[in-house]
């Protein structure tokens, strides 16, 4: 319900303030504007999920073959004590568990294209044992905002724009990837916060060994991984981020495609089977990313998202705080609404002769992009998928994390770059 209530606002409060700029300020072409950004927004919506299509086929066939090999079924007994606590009303050993594992797992090493299917996949899995078809239980709320949260391990995209950038404006002895350990714990502070608000509306219990481990050896992970990337020469991090996350997704597609083998399955036909599924999840999505992306688009070219940030600003100059940070939050504000819109207004910001990549608002921009989610997206693509109607508390609670994050990487922003 709270979904339907944002989709209707953004579109009544965009075309109301389209109609009042017309009126009183004389902006004649805006409607027309905004009725071609209406329109560029259902074409691309499906362009998206067409484009996803071959995606998902690819990895669906893959987590076919780990399926029958039964790759995926380790998968979850290995993480089933810490799942179990997490995802109400799952049962033990469920086959969801290794698919959601997964899916966290693409999303921490930044690797998108693979995260979205196998996030649908494990959408799927949670829908077959969920009761009420329309309705989204509560294994599918805590797994969608652990999406939406999702710890980003190695922002690898945000980095090789950073260092494209830097590049173009001659920077010598950049370092792209100093961004690294203020967007991780950015999203960690968005992962904890997003099992923390979850488990209070499901009642769920998480002071328990398992949950404690498992916070205890990521944080000791950290900071593995954060001395090991540190201590690389600055022209080399860059190369060698790319080359983990890379090499773990293609060592689990060698893993799958072995042990499909040694069982002597017909690899290539698991292959075939999964990959069938991935044109019909596609076809499924359109409708559901059509109606959130022409909501989004009425409401941005109507000026409305500028408005909310002239406020925002104006509210922080009032309190007596620092601004520097305001010029970054346009990807911010963006991002729960279009990811590519954020990447624009990233590469925007780093392009901008007034600051520049190596500046704290490119650099605070670029933890911002790395560790927030698209929120609406993943709603509607996921839920959408698997036609839920009734989301419950799953936007409540992916935005509440989502905007934790956002603090995260501002407070860690200024206490890492601002002087």
């Amino acid at each position: 319900m709270a979904l339907n209530y944002i989709w209707v606002g953004f579109i009544i409060i965009g075309i109301v303030v389209g109609i009042l700029k017309v009126v009183f300020l004389g902006q004649s072409g805006l409607l027309s504007e905004m009725l071609t950004a209406l329109f560029d927004a259902a074409k691309n919506g499906f362009e998206i999920s067409i484009g996803l299509t071959g995606i998902l086929s690819l990895w669906l066939g893959i987590m076919k073959i780990g399926e029958r090999a039964g790759v995926i079924t380790l998968f979850s007994r290995a993480v089933a004590p810490l799942f179990s606590i997490l995802f109400k009303g799952l049962p033990k050993n469920s086959p969801a568990y290794g698919n959601v594992m997964m899916n966290l797992s693409a999303n921490m090493l930044g690797l998108d294209n693979a995260a979205t299917p196998l996030g649908l996949k494990a959408m799927n899995d949670l829908q077959e044992i969920n009761p009420n078809k329309d309705t989204a239980s509560d294994a599918q709320i805590m797994f969608l905002v652990l999406n939406t949260a999702g710890i980003t391990l190695i922002p690898t995209s945000v980095i090789a724009i950073r260092q494209t950038i830097a590049l173009e404006q001659h920077i010598p002895n950049f370092n792209a990837a100093d961004i690294f350990l203020p967007t991780l714990i950015a999203t960690f502070i968005a992962f904890i916060s997003g099992i923390l608000i979850v488990s209070i509306y499901q009642r769920i219990n998480i002071f328990k060994l398992p949950v404690l481990v498992f916070i205890g050896g990521f944080c000791c992970l950290i900071g593995l991984l954060q001395y090991y990337i540190m201590r690389l020469p600055a022209d080399q991090i860059n190369k060698t981020i790319g080359a983990i996350g890379s090499g773990v997704i293609l060592s689990i597609i060698l893993l799958f495609i072995i042990a499909g083998l040694i069982k002597k399955h017909n690899v290539y036909d698991h292959f075939i089977e999964g990959a069938k599924e991935g044109f019909t999840v596609a076809t499924k999505i359109i409708p559901y990313l059509v109606a959130m992306l022409l909501a989004i688009s009425i409401f941005r070219s109507s000026g409305c998202l500028e408005y909310v940030l002239v406020a925002i600003a104006k509210v922080v100059a009032f309190c007596g705080l620092n601004t520097d940070f305001v010029p970054a939050l346009p990807v911010a504000l963006m991002k729960p609404l279009s990811g590519s819109g954020a990447r624009g207004l990233m590469v925007d910001i780093m392009r901008n002769p007034q600051y520049g990549v190596a500046s704290f608002q490119g650099k605070l921009a670029a933890i911002i992009q790395g560790s927030t989610e698209t929120t609406f997206y993943v709603l509607a693509v996921y839920f959408g998928s698997v036609q839920i109607k009734n989301t419950r508390h799953a936007l409540v609670c992916g935005l509440i994390a989502d905007f934790m994050g956002l603090l995260g990487a501002i407070v860690v922003g200024y206490l890492f770059f601002h002087k």
